[in-house]
């Protein structure tokens, strides 16, 4: 069994795809902005899970969304080589990078908001 797809609620689905295509680097798999249904994939893994970028435009989705996002809790973990570099890179393109890397026991990490109402974490083994 594999992770096919999974979900993050986003404040504006279509931005979110430009966010999510051209400053954290995942290609589209699905732009039907009639529908309002966005699905970005990692480039790296053909086949592989997609992230649907879900709509909050209903009272769970948002309430849901905006609570994690006001306890600062990141709403998506993504990996990467090199977090500080990705930081440093993600903040050159606009995006807020919420402290400094953390290094724990499992590893390092950081957050960054993507502007489109979440913290995303950032994490290297």
């Amino acid at each position: 069994m594999r992770v096919k797809m999974c979900s993050i609620h986003v404040t504006d689905p279509a931005a979110a795809h430009a966010v999510y295509t051209e400053k954290f680097g995942f290609a589209s798999l699905m732009a039907m902005p009639e529908a309002n249904l966005f699905i970005v994939q990692n480039p790296s893994i053909p086949g592989g899970p997609g992230l649907l970028l879900e709509p909050s435009d209903n009272p769970i989705g948002e309430d849901y969304r905006a609570r994690v996002y006001e306890a600062g809790m990141p709403a998506i973990v993504l990996g990467v080589d090199d977090v500080a570099a990705e930081a440093e890179r993600l903040a050159g393109l606009g995006l807020r990078v919420v402290g400094e890397p953390v290094v724990h026991p499992s590893g390092t990490f950081v957050d960054v908001d993507d502007s489109c109402g979440n913290l995303i974490r950032l994490h290297q083994d």
